[in-house]
């Protein structure tokens, strides 16, 4: 069985606050965790799903991989450097801060073993030099949009009038 790793190191955010999103989506299918990112209002999400698309992205174009084949097999969040500052305290002391980093690493494993995508041919112009049969083509027309230009009346209309009218004496 096929696998294809991505790794995103250094990442500013807890490890601790990535695995919550992490383990959200660990082993469902790739495609389905991507749609599930979309709607989690969690700052680890966005790098998560950029490194999931980036996985899925290797494994498509390297490997010839088919996208909705590919399921989350691993996904592992390690403790990166912490990057050290200090805050001043009360008296005349000094408190560490450690600012955290994480090393994200994932693993797409195909469910169909061997599944593979066709290969599309792209065609060039200078390719074409032998067909001299030109294809008419086709227009697409885009609907009218018919809209009523005037004087629109509503429920609203007279209660604005009233509104805005100043007493002249």
């Amino acid at each position: 069985m096929a696998t294809v790793k991505a790794q995103l190191n250094n990442v500013r955010l807890a490890p601790r606050k990535v695995r919550a999103v992490v383990n959200a989506v660990k082993g469902k299918n790739a495609l389905k965790a991507l749609e599930q990112l979309e709607f989690l209002v969690r700052r680890p999400s966005e790098p998560i799903m950029k490194l999931i698309r980036s996985a899925l992205a290797n494994a498509e174009n390297n490997f010839s991989m088919v996208k909705s084949n590919l399921y989350i097999k691993e996904f592992y969040v390690d403790e990166g450097v912490k990057l050290k500052r200090y805050r001043p305290k009360a008296f005349g002391r000094s408190g560490e801060i450690q600012k955290k980093t994480s090393h994200i690493r994932l693993v797409l494993a195909e469910k169909v073993a061997g599944l593979k995508a066709e290969k599309q041919e792209k065609k060039h112009d200078h390719d074409h030099d032998h067909d001299h049969e030109q294809q008419p083509k086709v227009k697409l027309e885009k609907p009218e949009i018919k809209t009523e230009i005037g004087k629109k009346e509503g429920a609203m209309a007279g209660v604005k009038k009233r509104f805005f009218q100043r007493k002249a004496i």
